[in-house]
């Protein structure tokens, strides 16, 4: 049986919209495996836990807490740290001044810190230590900016040890701080707080439940949100984010 011209187009489209998703699917698991492949294990198991990344021309090794929910390098770190070095060009962290919120182990932290920035790692007082510990032994005389780690619980004293009038970040980052937790409104108005008129905010969240969603939709009443880069296979989108009415024209496609 002939088919019509409306048909036959139909049938092309639907080859056409086929052909991208394949495509799409492809090049996702083409760069999750390089993501992912960054990850090490140690040879031999050793009095403590670790794990091994290469990013930024260094192998950083992560010392992790598997009792806790902080202290364990999610793939949304992964992600993130992933985008900063192959996108460095376009995103200079030289010479920059990054806050971490919710930097949990510190990873992304450290290869902010490895890439030039001056980076200040935060998180509850609980995960301090490790954080500290692993900023410690993977940049010490390492980077251009020996990095810091602060206390900064989320909605609390933040104009007492963030003061609007003398803490100014060109970055703030985070991965995977939007989960099934309590404290959301907090985390906005924490955004909200550090974020000047020029700040770049940088987000790698996991979708797991309808909060996430509920989350975005509150976060763009404050900010701009532009989708950079997505993975299907991982349920991770990165954001990049600025305050509304601040954010320049969508630039050219990124390597993520």
């Amino acid at each position: 049986m002939d088919l019509t011209s409306s048909q036959h187009n139909h049938l092309q489209n639907q080859w056409v919209r086929e052909f991208e998703r394949q495509k799409v699917e492809k090049e996702d698991e083409q760069i999750v495996a390089e993501i992912m492949g960054r990850r090490f294990f140690p040879d031999v198991i050793a009095y403590k836990t670790w794990e091994g990344f290469h990013f930024a021309g260094h192998e950083i090794r992560i010392t992790e807490a598997t009792d806790c929910y902080g202290a364990v390098v999610w793939p949304s770190a992964l992600v993130l740290c992933y985008f900063l070095e192959t996108n460095s060009k376009q995103y200079n962290l030289v010479d920059k001044n990054v806050i971490e919120i919710g930097a949990g182990t510190g990873l992304v932290s450290i290869v902010a810190s490895l890439l030039g920035a001056f980076v200040t790692a935060t998180d509850l007082p609980e995960l301090l230590g490790n954080l500290q510990y692993n900023v410690l032994q993977n940049t010490k005389q390492k980077c251009k900016h020996q990095p810091c780690v602060k206390e900064l619980s989320w909605g609390i004293d933040l104009e007492k040890n963030f003061p609007r009038s003398s803490c100014h970040f060109d970055y703030i980052m985070a991965a995977d701080v939007v989960y099934h937790h309590p404290f959301l409104d907090e985390l906005l108005l924490t955004f909200d707080h550090l974020c000047k008129n020029d700040t770049v905010i940088l987000w790698a969240m996991k979708f797991r439940l309808e909060n996430e969603n509920r989350f975005v939709d509150r976060f763009q009443t404050l900010f701009d949100l532009e989708m950079i880069s997505n993975f299907p296979s991982l349920n991770i989108a990165l954001y990049k984010a600025m305050r509304k009415g601040r954010m320049k024209a969508r630039p050219s496609k990124l390597k993520v």
